[in-house]
Parts: structure tokens; C-alpha cells; sequence
């Protein structure tokens, strides 16, 4: 008799709760709102900057793969080093 209520309940509180889980919360709804909307296309700051950093990031490959970066470099003090390098030119 106990044994069948448990399972009862169990059972109920599964088929209770199964709805709930197949509806999407606020933030999922936020997100897929966010992704199907169009995307602005970049301002040409943007898209010079982007063209920079791909720059900096092949030199940086090259450089990191000839063994030319001095220890404790980091990308990131690299990036700034040579975005500012670029923009001056």
C-alpha cells in the first residue's frame, strides 16, 4: 500500500513538473529574440580595428612560431603594442 502511494506520487509530481521543463524561460526567449534579429552592419571603425587585429594575429603566429617574442609577452600586450603600431601608419 505505501509503496504503490510513493510511486503514485513520484509518478504525479514527473508528469506535474514535465510541462514546465519543455517551456523556454525569459533569458531563452531574450537569446533567440537577439539571434533572429538582423545584425547592424559594422561602422568602419569597426571593421578597421577587426582588420588590425587579424594582422596582429598573424604576426603574432609568425613571430610565436620563429621563436621572436620575448618571454612574457602576451597576446594581449602584444595586441596593444601593435594596434598602436598600425593605427600610426
Amino acid at each position: 500500500m505505501m509503496r504503490t502511494f510513493f510511486v503514485a506520487t513520484v509518478l504525479g509530481i514527473a508528469l506535474a513538473a514535465a510541462p514546465l521543463a519543455t517551456q523556454p524561460t525569459q533569458a531563452q526567449q531574450t537569446k533567440t529574440e537577439k539571434s533572429t534579429k538582423a545584425a547592424k552592419p559594422l561602422t568602419p571603425g569597426q571593421k578597421a580595428a577587426r582588420d588590425r587585429q587579424k594582422k596582429c594575429g598573424e604576426e603574432w603566429k609568425a613571430a610565436k612560431a620563429a621563436g621572436k617574442i620575448q618571454k612574457g609577452t602576451t597576446w594581449p600586450k602584444y595586441w596593444s603594442a601593435c594596434n598602436k603600431r598600425l593605427k600610426g601608419a
